[in-house]
């Protein structure tokens, strides 16, 4: 048996008794990027050697961010990006997602198979996992600005950016199956059910405009206490343990509350699942960009994470799958019962809940589109 603290090192105990309760940490100072500092920057870009990819690009960040998640704010970076007239960039795809601004030029962006003829002041946004390429088919140089919320995701460790042949032919595909369908392409929506007063459609593939007095006057949704008694949800959980041998999702059920909607959460933030491992059962590894906390309550077994092996026992705390980790779980000679707490209903609210339930299998966005499913009747 390997040692849990080899690799991982060991948590601290922080003594937080008595301490009063905080307050936010004071906001990084206000300041002006001044449009000559921009314009300099534009042509500093727009002399240097074309990159390989295409991309020339400079962040705009705050003397204030850390080094390491460089941005404009604490979860939002804004990248200066500057194309030729003739060029174009090469696919590219993030679980970030991105709100682009044209300040100059014009030019085309494909964003998962949609054509997007853009100028001055456009906006359009980018999906969390789309893959898109910019062009330059005008005469003067195309300047966007770029907001993510990429500081955000590389602050948990899960940022993820592909580029490559395969983003290429996802690309590649995505055009082709957008042409096919027609005008409008695949994002055409129908008009969701119950909109506010006051919002009206722009155009016919889904994009809305929605007045100030919306704006700060959001739907309220009843957020209430919720009880979850274990005698209660212990009854439901050990039918569970019937489903066998051959039965490949896990054992287990989420406390959900209502007022979370899609984003199937027990807060906003986080979801709460109850999980029951009958002895001897070996879960199929798989990851996920959520990050999880599991305590075991009852029984014993073991997790391989990220290549690691790691025992456990009733009473244990463990960070049991960080953001992006492959990992699975297997318990010994009892049954083991635990509640498992991840910050799912956050990434589903953020678009950037990477889910990959087979290792062989595809790469998923929850809740931006098709999930998976098992083999339960």
């Amino acid at each position: 048996m390997s040692d849990p603290t080899s690799r991982g090192g060991r948590a601290r105990f922080v003594d937080a008794s008595g301490v009063a309760p905080g307050r936010p940490a004071p906001a990084w100072p206000a300041l002006v990027v001044p449009k000559e500092e921009i314009d300099a920057e534009v042509a500093r870009l727009a002399a240097m050697p074309r990159p390989p990819d295409g991309r020339r690009v400079s962040l705009v960040v705050h003397p204030s961010a850390d080094p390491a998640t460089p941005g404009l704010a604490p979860g939002i970076r804004v990248a200066l990006e500057v194309l030729k007239p003739g060029e174009a960039t090469a696919p590219v795809r993030h679980s970030s997602t991105r709100v682009s601004f044209c300040i100059a030029g014009r030019g085309e962006a494909t964003v998962r198979g949609r054509r997007i003829g853009f100028e001055r002041f456009d906006v359009w946004n980018v999906p969390a996992m789309a893959a898109y390429v910019h062009r330059n088919d005008g005469t003067e140089l195309q300047v966007l600005l770029a907001y993510s919320n990429a500081p955000l995701l590389e602050k948990l460790a899960v940022h993820m950016v592909e580029s490559g042949d395969d983003v290429a032919a996802a690309l590649a595909r995505d055009v082709s199956d957008a042409s096919e369908a027609g005008e409008p392409d695949e994002s055409a929506v129908a008009p969701p059910a119950g909109l506010p007063p006051g919002v009206f459609p722009l155009d016919e593939a889904g994009a809305y405009l929605m007045p100030y007095e919306r704006l700060i006057d959001p739907v309220a949704v009843a957020s209430r206490p919720l009880h979850f008694p274990w005698r209660a949800v212990k009854h439901h959980l050990d039918e569970l343990q019937s489903l066998g041998e051959r039965y490949v999702g896990r054992r287990l059920y989420l406390l959900y509350n209502p007022a979370t909607g899609r984003t199937n959460g027990t807060t906003p933030s986080f979801f709460a699942t109850m999980c029951v491992r009958p002895p001897g059962i070996v879960d199929r590894p798989h990851r996920h960009a959520a990050a999880a906390i599991n305590y075991y309550f009852a029984g014993s077994g073991r997790s391989t994470v990220d290549g690691r092996i790691l025992e456990w026992k009733a009473g244990d705390l463990m960070l049991s799958a960080p953001g992006w980790a492959v990992h699975n779980h297997a318990s010994h000679g009892e049954t083991v019962y635990e509640l498992t707490i991840q910050d799912s209903p956050l990434h589903i609210a953020m678009e950037s809940l990477l889910w990959q339930e087979d290792l062989k299998g595809p790469i998923a966005v929850l809740g931006a589109g098709r999930g998976f499913t098992t083999n339960r009747s």
